[in-house]
């Protein structure tokens, strides 16, 4: 991981055509403007996982509703 310092104004280039702007600095909160062109997809890390996490979860469930059905699943699990 690379950590780099930045003050508000100041910015990062990622790649080609993407800029991660510091706005401001408010106590133990940063906020970034992004800039980027419409083709890059720009999520919040942790709206991913969560999503990811739900996604996961809905297909052991799933997994283990079939297996219910067809009658090799434990009703107990």
């Amino acid at each position: 991981m690379l950590v780099l310092t930045r003050r508000p104004g100041q910015s990062i280039l990622v790649g080609d055509g993407v800029e991660l702007v510091v706005v401001r600095v408010e106590g133990d909160r940063v906020v970034l403007g992004i800039e980027a062109p419409r083709s890059v997809r720009v999520i919040r890390a942790e709206l991913l996982r969560a999503v990811e996490s739900e996604n996961q979860a809905s297909s052991e469930a799933r997994d283990r509703i079939r297996a219910l059905i067809a009658g090799t699943g434990d009703p107990t699990a």
